[in-house]
C-alpha cells in the first residue's frame, strides 16, 4: 500500500516537473523568437553584431537543455532509471552555454582554468560511458 502511494506520488512530481520544464521551453521558445524578431527589424538588420550573435546562441543552448531535462525526466517515467549519459550531456550543454554567454574580460583566469577542468572532466565521463556502452551492446566476442 505505501508502496504504490509512493511511487503514485513519484509520477504526479515527475509529471508536474515534466510540465514545468515544457512551459519553461515554450516560454524560452518565444523570448528566442522575440529577440531574433527585434534583432532583425533593428537598423543593422540581418548584420547582427557579436553580442547579438552570442545572445541568441546562449539562448538556443537554453531551450536545447530545456529540451534534454524533459527527455531526461520522460524516460526516468518510463524507465523507472536516471541515464548517466544523458545527464553528462545536458551538464555539458550548460556548462558549454556558459562559456559561450560568459564575458571572458569580467573572469579571472583561474576561473577559467576551473571551467576548463569540469567541462574536460565531465567530456571525459561522457566518453567512458559510451565506449562502456558501446562495448556492452557488441555481439559476443567469444568469452563467457
Amino acid at each position: 500500500m505505501i508502496d504504490r502511494l509512493f511511487h503514485l506520488f513519484e509520477r504526479s512530481l515527475a509529471a508536474v516537473l515534466l510540465l514545468l520544464i515544457g512551459a519553461v521551453a515554450v516560454i524560452a521558445v518565444a523570448e528566442l523568437c522575440f529577440v531574433l524578431y527585434l534583432d532583425l527589424i533593428s537598423p543593422q538588420g540581418l548584420l547582427l553584431g557579436l553580442d547579438e550573435l552570442f545572445e541568441v546562441f546562449g539562448m538556443f543552448l537554453i531551450v536545447l537543455i530545456a529540451i534534454e531535462f524533459m527527455s531526461s525526466i520522460y524516460m526516468y517515467m518510463k524507465d523507472k532509471s536516471v541515464h548517466v549519459e544523458i545527464m553528462l550531456l545536458i551538464a555539458i550543454t550548460a556548462l558549454t552555454r556558459k562559456v559561450v554567454v560568459m564575458k571572458t574580460t569580467e573572469a579571472d583566469a583561474l576561473y577559467l582554468i576551473g571551467l576548463a577542468a569540469l567541462l574536460g572532466t565531465l567530456i571525459a565521463g561522457y566518453y567512458l560511458i559510451k565506449r562502456l556502452g558501446d562495448k556492452e551492446s557488441q555481439p559476443g566476442d567469444g568469452h563467457s
